[in-house]
């Protein structure tokens, strides 16, 4: 029987960039992992970041429209031997409340 491995982000920017750690650095098959919110509204997370932030420009303002709903949260199947691994590369990203199923 498979295992799972979740993890909820703070911000959607960091849910794809752990997705990206999977796949790219530890050879984790794309079909293997999924996002999505955590509740049933679409959200970018739970704080500002990425396209929500303001730029470095001057007079450029923080928007006020992103879907702040909650936290998203990352699955990933879990191999026999791949477990502490991948539990680290998330955990760097900023994974927080890390669950096995």
């Amino acid at each position: 029987m498979a295992r799972t491995l979740t993890a909820r982000f703070d911000t959607r920017r960091q849910a794809e960039l752990a997705i990206e750690h999977l796949v790219q650095k530890h050879g984790v098959k794309r079909e293997g992992v999924s996002a999505h919110p955590v509740g049933a509204r679409n959200t970018v997370g739970t704080r500002i970041a990425g396209s929500d932030a303001p730029d470095a420009q001057v007079g450029t303002r923080e928007r006020d429209d992103a879907a702040l709903h909650g936290a998203v949260e990352v699955s990933v199947e879990l191999s026999a031997a791949g477990g502490d691994a991948l539990r680290k590369a998330l955990t760097e990203v900023g994974a927080r409340d890390l669950a096995e199923a």
